[in-house]
């Protein structure tokens, strides 16, 4: 059986959500980040940047990193592309989320990562609010002609959901992205991400 860890509110949401789609049984390892859970000599040997997702696999071995995560969920549970390009072109978007889109966050609200001069974080702050921003935008592009990423509802879809989720909780203007919070408002209707949202104690 798979072991999801995972933090309320975090990109493990990506994860959490496959799994309730997925309708397979699973050991759900929440964790608190407030309290330093990620922090544990346990849990870093798990993962040792001691961040969420992490994957405890049917052999008891470990996957972290939503790169891999995702692939694999999506191919277990039929939810990734099936055609070598769109697998390609999947990976990519899961490539600009996890290096672009993650990283500008992490610029606006852990400013501490990238120096250690308190003075220079509200200069970091600023530009991340500028790039991630910019990268919602091109998430919105990315939805113009279509409902879902690759086609139909994919691993990718819960992941660009994310950013929305970030996006109105730091108070960018979502409603500007017309495309995105369709996507949003689909996301919404589908039972997996209300349970999850309920459990993360999530609004939108």
């Amino acid at each position: 059986m798979l072991s999801l860890f995972y933090a309320p509110g975090a990109c493990s949401m990506a994860a959490h959500i496959v799994m309730e789609e997925s309708g397979e049984a699973y050991q759900p390892k929440r964790m608190d980040l407030a309290k330093g859970d990620q922090k544990t000599a346990a849990y870093l040997k798990i993962h040792p940047l001691g961040r969420v997702p992490a994957l405890a696999l049917d052999d008891g071995s470990y996957l972290t990193e939503n790169t891999a995560i995702l692939p694999y969920l999506g191919q277990r549970f039929g939810l990734w592309p099936t055609d070598p390009l769109a697998q390609v072109r999947a990976l990519s978007v899961i490539g600009f989320f996890a290096t672009n889109v993650h990283p500008a966050f992490a610029h606006i609200r852990r400013p501490e990562r990238y120096t250690e001069e308190a003075s220079a974080h509200a200069g970091i702050q600023a530009v991340g609010q500028r790039m991630f921003l910019s990268h919602l935008h091109q998430i919105d592009a990315l939805y113009a002609d279509r409902e879902w990423l690759s086609g139909r509802y994919s691993v990718l879809d819960p992941y660009a959901w994310v950013f929305y989720v970030w996006g109105q909780r730091i108070g960018m203007p979502m409603s500007d992205l017309k495309n995105f919070t369709a996507l949003k408002d689909r996301m919404l209707q589908r039972a997996a991400v209300q349970r999850v949202m309920a459990d993360e104690g999530l609004s939108l």
